[in-house]
């Protein structure tokens, strides 16, 4: 708003998101090397997802700029020419870690996006 004369004005916004976010929970497991250097596997979950990254749970430290593995858990289906047999790894990396009372809450960026 322009206080002189009380006009309004459009301001034009833009997402910076390369793709929209959905607020989905998928399990995934996530495996990687903790901050002090131990391997894991953990079963947890994504509060939200994109083409390009995904926000996660995770109760193992991660630091910034490393890499990390995602395999979504599927049950096991009889033999079909038209679903694959296994989902292969999501490659990403650690954006940002945000702590939310107890909960570790990180941003990743997947290697290639998703299709």
């Amino acid at each position: 708003m322009n206080r002189a004369t009380g006009e309004m004005h459009a301001v034009e916004t833009r997402s910076i998101r390369r793709s929209p976010r959905l607020r989905l929970q998928i399990p995934v497991f996530v495996r990687g090397t903790d901050a002090s250097g131990a391997e894991f596997i953990e079963l947890t979950k994504t509060l939200d997802i994109s083409a390009f990254g995904a926000c996660i749970t995770c109760e193992h430290a991660l630091r910034a700029n490393q890499k990390i593995h995602l395999t979504i858990p599927a049950p096991s289906l009889l033999s079909s020419g038209f679903v694959p047999k296994a989902t292969p790894p999501i490659l990403a990396r650690v954006l940002r870690q945000n702590k939310v009372g107890d909960a570790r809450l990180f941003g990743l960026e997947f290697f290639h996006p998703l299709e």
